[in-house]
């Protein structure tokens, strides 16, 4: 009964890592495809490049109403409007998700963080960077 116990005890620890090991690979891919999606709307986007890093923090970029389509939009409002929907979805994909853009000679980095083991704690949390020309 001894030996059974401890073995139930060994396989309930390893299916615990289990989920915890799938959920931070699943937040990795969440963050991967997130910050290709924003590259995409930047590369689409190109005259409105300069307000893509305009933005500091990006969660404070607002919706623009008139951004339902191209027509009447200008540049800058559709990509103020690209960084709230991204800001949003950063979000509600990941724990504590926040991300950056930063540019330096012309190459753009999109950086977003998140807490993986939900501590709280600012130190010690990954991150996913993608980098790209326009």
């Amino acid at each position: 009964m001894l030996v059974l116990a401890v073995g139930l005890l060994g396989l309930a620890g390893m299916q615990a890592t289990s989920l915890r090991n799938n959920q931070s690979a699943y937040n990795r891919s969440q963050a991967t495809q997130l910050a290709y999606d924003l590259a995409d709307r930047m590369r689409a986007n190109v005259a409105g490049k300069a307000t893509y890093t305009s933005i500091s923090p990006i969660s404070n970029a607002t919706a623009k109403a008139n951004c339902k389509n191209t027509t009447g939009c200008t540049p800058a409002d559709m990509a103020e409007n690209d960084l709230k929907q991204w800001s949003d979805a950063v979000i509600a994909a990941l724990p504590n998700g926040t991300g950056t853009i930063t540019v330096t000679t012309g190459v753009y980095t999109i950086a977003i963080t998140w807490d993986d083991d939900h501590d709280g704690v600012a130190t010690n949390n990954p991150n996913f960077q993608t980098s790209f020309q326009l």
